[in-house]
């Protein structure tokens, strides 16, 4: 049976591609339209507050629920609200969406005002209020992490600056860019959870992010900056934990049981900017990359944005994508039509053109052991292929397949082209309908 972090993480080294390294962001022109989903985090959707004719404001709440793992929602532009319609989510999953036609003059909601934060309750109505989710690709409620059943438990704030994905670059141009909004996030969680340590990871492949926040941490106590090794998937929550503490985060339990609050760049940084301007999250920035991206960019959209859109911004495309990712492309979710909406925790609009795209056949799995060595968690992803299309629950509950964060890197290094990530994640909906 495997057990976390048994030896030293493994992982695999992929082409880092970052293309737009050098590109800081630059802020699109206002769509004709956007479309914003009641669903964009871990939990329930939210209803929609607004009705068809409506006239709307930038940041004005549009979207909220009574669950305890949710987030309310904002509208990204002013002007009229001309559908409230059924929508699907690249998971599959159905909710309903605000679209709005936009007046282009960008009104602001008159309603908002900084919060006063004075106290850790303070910094979590805050959180909520702004609508913010882990904005490294998780979408889990920020005000919930912020509010953890054994806070007295926990005394270290990891940041992740990792960005391990290839081709994404915006949280590196963020550190670059934002720097004083990063930091002034971590003093911030810091003083109000009363959090004795931080570190923060970067990845040794952005050695001008690495001197950035270095050089603005200089003067802070117990904060510092950790260079980990080029390797994917360090950027993941529990391999960055395991990376920057030595904690081991256990199956089924939280950063918090591990006395640790994890955050993203990105995350951290919207944090600190909502509590100066009261401006909630409402607009993100992201990488527009892939061979078919005429050219590709670090941009600042707004939130509910087209794809198409965002990729007529970039010059287009050269030639037709053959595949459109939300995301990088070992953990990016591929979405069927570029009228899919921006969401809040997509950090990167992949383009793969035909080059990119070269289909392959599956073969017979030649227990080569690949798979296993490159598993950060030390789990057997091939014996999970096969407890899977044996329908074996009680051999995938052994085999820890709830375990697997669906990192992709069996699937990279599999000579055989098996699907292992894709199967782990059906062996865990295998699971749950067996509960």
């Amino acid at each position: 049976m495997p057990s976390l972090f048994s030896k030293a993480l493994n992982g695999v080294s992929v082409k880092h591609c970052k293309n737009t390294a050098s590109s800081a962001a630059v802020r699109m022109p206002v769509p004709d339209k956007v479309v914003i989903p009641m669903i964009q985090h871990m939990g329930a959707p939210c209803e929609p507050l607004v009705k068809v004719n409506d006239t709307v404001t930038v940041g004005q709440l549009i979207g909220d629920s009574n669950a305890f793992l949710s987030a309310p929602i904002h509208s990204s532009v002013s002007g009229t609200v001309t559908a409230i319609e059924d929508f699907i989510t690249a998971g599959g999953d159905k909710c309903k969406a605000v679209v709005i036609t936009t007046d282009k003059l960008q009104t602001v909601c008159p309603d908002l005002t900084p919060p006063a934060v004075n106290s850790q309750k303070d910094l979590v109505a805050a959180a909520r209020a702004c609508g913010l989710v882990g904005l490294g690709g998780a979408g889990f409620p920020t005000h919930i992490k912020l509010n953890p059943k054994n806070l007295a438990d926990v005394d270290t704030l990891v940041i992740n600056g990792a960005e391990c994905e290839p081709f994404i670059t915006c949280d590196m141009r963020l550190m670059l860019d934002k720097t004083d909004s990063i930091v002034g996030g971590i003093r911030l969680v810091m003083k109000h959870l009363g959090l004795k340590t931080c570190v923060i990871g970067i990845e040794g492949n952005k050695p001008e992010a690495i001197e950035a926040m270095t050089k603005a941490v200089a003067g802070l106590e117990n904060v510092s900056v950790l260079t980990m090794k080029a390797c994917y998937p360090k950027g993941a929550e529990k391999v960055i934990i395991y990376e920057t503490t030595g904690r081991v985060v256990e199956e089924g339990k939280l950063p918090a049981d591990a006395g640790v609050i994890a955050m993203n760049v990105a995350t951290i940084s919207k944090l600190y900017d909502y509590v100066q301007t009261g401006m909630p999250l409402v607009e993100k920035m992201l990488t527009v990359d892939g061979g078919a991206v005429a050219e590709p960019k670090n941009i600042i959209a707004p939130i509910g944005t087209p794809i198409k859109d965002m990729l007529a911004f970039c010059g287009g495309c050269k030639t037709e994508p053959r595949k459109l990712l939300m995301g990088g492309p070992m953990m990016g979710i591929c979405v069927t039509s570029d009228e899919f909406p921006l969401l809040k925790n997509n950090n990167a609009i992949l383009a793969f053109d035909e080059e990119q795209c070269r289909p392959v056949k599956e073969t017979a799995c030649i227990r080569c052991g690949r798979c296993l060595r490159a598993c950060p968690f030390d789990l057997a992803p091939a014996a999970m292929d096969k407890a899977y299309h044996m329908g074996n629950v009680d051999k995938l509950r052994e085999l820890k397949v709830n375990l697997c964060m669906e990192c992709g890197c069996c699937s990279y290094v599999c000579p055989a082209h098996r699907e292992l990530a894709m199967y782990n994640k059906l062996g865990k909906r295998l699971l749950r309908e067996a509960k």
